[in-house]
């Protein structure tokens, strides 16, 4: 049950970029009677300039939302942690007279070890995304604090 809740987790992690980027979309209203040819001329105008004003481009941001690598998956964390934890408990078992009690122990010592080095990785990567998103973000609002101000400047009403 928690594996399905953590690939829950992880997927909704992945479509967040994309929300963020459709959700930030502006409303432009034509106050001066403008034509929807010059509304649509002005806004490629207000792009360009926000672009290269910014150094943001809203495209681009949602391209890359698009493109993140899904989270990767268990990578063998506990299977190798078991592995070693068998070789060590053989040793240590041998030595106090149950090679194979000693290695059950070391396996399932090595394999709690593994599952939480497997959480850790999946934790930093989790962060590391977030990270990104903030970024993502903020890149966006100052991108359409600009558009706005260009399209204000031309006489629109921008929600």
């Amino acid at each position: 049950m928690k594996k399905v809740s953590f690939f829950i987790g992880i997927l909704l992690l992945c479509a967040l970029p994309i929300a963020l980027v459709h959700a930030e979309e502006l409303i432009v209203f034509p106050a001066k009677g403008q034509s929807a040819e010059k509304m649509e001329k002005d806004k490629g105008e207000c792009y360009t300039w926000a672009k290269q004003q910014t150094g943001v481009d809203p495209l681009a941001l949602a391209q890359k939302s698009t493109e993140q690598a899904p989270p990767a998956g268990p990578q063998g964390e506990r299977f190798a942690g078991a592995a070693k934890g068998a070789v060590a408990g053989t040793v240590v078992g041998a030595i106090a007279g149950d090679a194979g009690k000693g290695a059950a122990i070391g396996a399932a010592t090595g394999t709690m070890a593994g599952g939480a080095k497997q959480r850790g990785k999946a934790k930093a990567q989790q962060g590391a995304q977030q990270q990104q998103q903030g970024q993502m973000k903020q890149d966006l609002d100052k991108y359409n604090r600009a558009y706005a101000a260009c399209l204000e400047g031309k006489g629109y009403t921008v929600k």
